[in-house]
């Protein structure tokens, strides 16, 4: 079994096109039927955001802890519980390829990175999305770490505890745990995920924070 987590705060905006693309890779041939769980982690949502989880195919989990380490842990305890081999992660905001589950498994890995792509740049100027590009790599051999594009192995995941409880940067302290105890990571370009250039970030020191920086003077 492979399960999603997908952390959501107040996300009623972009949850569906996520859920909908998760939806759309859980079913791919390439799979060859394995089951696969999706689970929302509803952090301190006061909008909309439930009832579209309700809508899909998912199993909803309501915290309220305003905390994204803390979501994600969540999400994946609940998985792990049901027996999961492999947890794959993604961000309410994103919209994973129809192949990501795929990519991410047949890289026979521990662990995978994967980088993210924007398909909508409207909400920053051209030098913003210019500086972007020049320091990013998306290609095998980077070494960006996206909450929005991650996946490890239960047991790689369990063996150092899984998610530590930040705020911020959960994603880049869970891949140096896995460094620490030598776990194989694939730093790799072949899961794809579209991700939000908004401005409004729903983490401090976010994805977002750090675009809207690129275009500070």
């Amino acid at each position: 079994m492979i399960g999603i987590v997908i952390p959501a705060h107040n996300e009623e905006e972009l949850l569906a096109d996520c859920l909908q693309a998760a939806r759309v890779a859980a079913a791919h041939p390439a799979l060859r039927g394995e089951t696969v769980r999706i689970v929302v982690a509803l952090d301190s949502c006061t909008d909309g955001s439930a009832a579209i989880a309700r809508c899909f195919d998912t199993h909803a989990l309501t915290l309220d802890v305003r905390n994204v380490g803390k979501a994600r842990a969540a999400g994946a305890t609940a998985l792990l519980v049901l027996g999961v081999r492999w947890l794959a992660f993604t961000d309410a905001d994103s919209r994973v390829e129809p192949d990501w589950l795929v990519a991410q498994l047949a890289l026979g890995a521990e662990a995978v990175c994967g980088p993210v792509t924007i398909d909508d740049w409207r909400a920053h100027d051209a030098m913003t999305r210019a500086a972007f590009y020049r320091a990013y790599v998306n290609a095998d051999g980077h070494r960006h770490v996206h909450g929005a594009n991650l996946g490890v192995s239960a047991l790689a995941y369990c063996r150092v505890g899984g998610f530590p409880p930040l705020a911020c940067s959960e994603d880049v302290a869970l891949v140096g745990l896995l460094v620490a105890t030598g776990a194989r990571i694939a730093w790799s370009a072949a899961p794809r995920v579209v991700t939000s250039a908004r401005i409004a970030s729903r983490v401090k020191g976010g994805f977002g924070d750090t675009l809207t920086a690129l275009a500070a003077p």
